[in-house]
């Protein structure tokens, strides 16, 4: 396995997770995972969490590429995740959305929670919806980087990481992630050259266990680029 180190010191590691590698195993997971390949590099991350997840921070999906922030200490590990939980760390992400979004900005803003009628997935719920008790608010805001005949580059940005957050809120508006096969609706296409969803965590910024603001940025990948050079731009 083949991972790139965006950033280390002493509290810290930030790599790039291409697609295709789970964090972290759970459930019936038996190939090997991110977590097991950081630890055959850097061992001490034995000592900075409890199993199966040790340091790893925050999820990424399978399919979703892109900044994954791995504790090396349980110090910063606890530190960071009260850091997500107080929305004091910025995520963003560049996605490919089916169809053309209209608006150049916007905010979605609903309870999320899983789905009764199928367990792989999130749903979106509206307050005093039956069902929407204890679920969980879930904020995104996006803005249109480029408009394709028949999709649309966004950046997004989330105040809150619940599983499958950005692939739920843009299914729920009838812009469902390019390539994602979950969320799809049957009549969606991929685009040419596409294997995967379109969706990769670009840009964290963050302040350290130090007080030192950090920015950290992911390219977006090969595969990914390929896939917008297909398109046609919309007039």
């Amino acid at each position: 396995m083949d991972i790139k180190i965006i950033y280390e010191d002493k509290d810290l590691l930030v790599v790039d997770k291409p697609a295709g590698v789970v964090v972290f195993p759970e459930g019936q997971t038996k190939e090997n995972t991110l977590i097991d390949y950081l630890i055959e590099l850097r061992p001490e991350l034995v000592g900075s969490g409890t199993p199966p997840r040790y340091g790893i921070v925050h999820r990424l999906d399978k399919d979703t590429s892109g900044i994954l922030l791995v504790a090396k200490t349980y110090e910063v590990l606890i530190f960071l995740q009260k850091k997500f939980i107080n929305r004091d760390i910025e995520k963003r992400y560049t996605a490919l959305v089916c169809g053309e979004i209209k608006d150049d900005f916007g905010d979605i803003k609903t309870l999320i929670g899983r789905a009764k009628n199928d367990p792989r997935k999130q749903k979106v719920y509206e307050v005093g919806e039956s069902g929407a008790e204890g679920k969980r608010t879930a904020i995104t805001h996006y803005k249109v980087i480029e408009r394709y005949q028949g999709y649309t580059l966004i950046d997004v940005k989330i105040d809150t990481g619940r599983r499958h957050q950005i692939r739920c809120h843009f299914a729920y508006i009838h812009h469902p992630v390019a390539g994602d096969k979950l969320y799809r609706y049957r009549d969606n296409k991929s685009p040419e050259k596409l294997q995967r969803q379109f969706l990769h965590a670009s840009y964290v910024k963050l302040k350290l266990l130090n007080g030192e603001d950090k920015e950290l940025c992911s390219e977006l990948p090969d595969d990914l680029k390929e896939v917008l050079e297909k398109l046609k731009i919309k007039n």
